[in-house]
């Protein structure tokens, strides 16, 4: 049973395969809506160079996650792969909808359903859906940090990730960046009354080459 907050706003959750595009649609979203706030999942990988705490996730060891799960923080949680965790923590949630935000989530399949079913009709849960798994691929080849172990395991996984895209709410094809770009204003603002940012001087990125999960 979620635990009430004095606002409770609306959520947003984007799941996609690894290197679907879901951190570029979301860092998107939150750039065109003041109202939208970003909810920083809990990970024990290690942090990347370009990442900071706090900021892309907090980043905790798996002593310090199990202490977490343990007292019940989180309002879901996954162990992605082996022995690397992935959480969403309840103080998140209400630091969000303390500051007036509805909250947006860039998380995995399993997440995803684990806060639609918690919070039901009060979230949009999207599924970031790629042309195709040979995309995914050659973008996952492109960034150079895989190694063909790796690969095949996250393979394997966005096989099985595709397999749950009938279970979510709507899905977005990412093919064409800037029209998946438009298309998440659309559904996002059908499902809340929001307004965008000025954006002058903003442009659309015409291909998608952020780092994802």
């Amino acid at each position: 049973m979620k635990e009430k907050s004095i606002f409770e706003g609306k959520l947003i959750v984007l799941t996609a395969p690894s290197g679907g595009g879901k951190t570029t649609i979301k860092r998107h979203l939150l750039e065109t809506y003041d109202d939208l706030g970003f909810s920083v999942s809990v990970t024990t990988r290690d942090k990347r160079p370009n990442e900071s705490d706090g900021v892309d996730y907090y980043f905790k060891t798996s002593e310090e996650f199990y202490a977490l799960r343990d007292a019940d923080a989180f309002v879901e949680w996954e162990e992605v792969y082996e022995g690397l965790y992935y959480g969403t923590l309840k103080s998140e949630v209400d630091r969000l909808w303390r500051s007036k935000k509805h909250i947006i989530f860039d998380i995995d399949v399993k997440g995803a359903m684990d806060i639609k079913k918690l919070y039901a009709d009060q979230c949009l849960a999207i599924f970031i859906r790629p042309p195709s798994i040979q995309v995914i691929v050659e973008r996952l080849k492109a960034r150079g940090t895989e190694t063909e172990e790796s690969l095949a395991k996250r393979i394997k996984r966005i096989e099985h990730e595709m397999s749950y895209e009938s279970k979510f709410d709507t899905i977005l094809v990412n093919d064409l960046l800037p029209v998946a770009l438009k298309e998440s204003e659309l559904k996002i603002e059908g499902f809340l009354t929001i307004e965008k940012k000025s954006r002058v001087g903003k442009d659309v990125p015409d291909n998608d080459k952020t780092e994802e999960e």
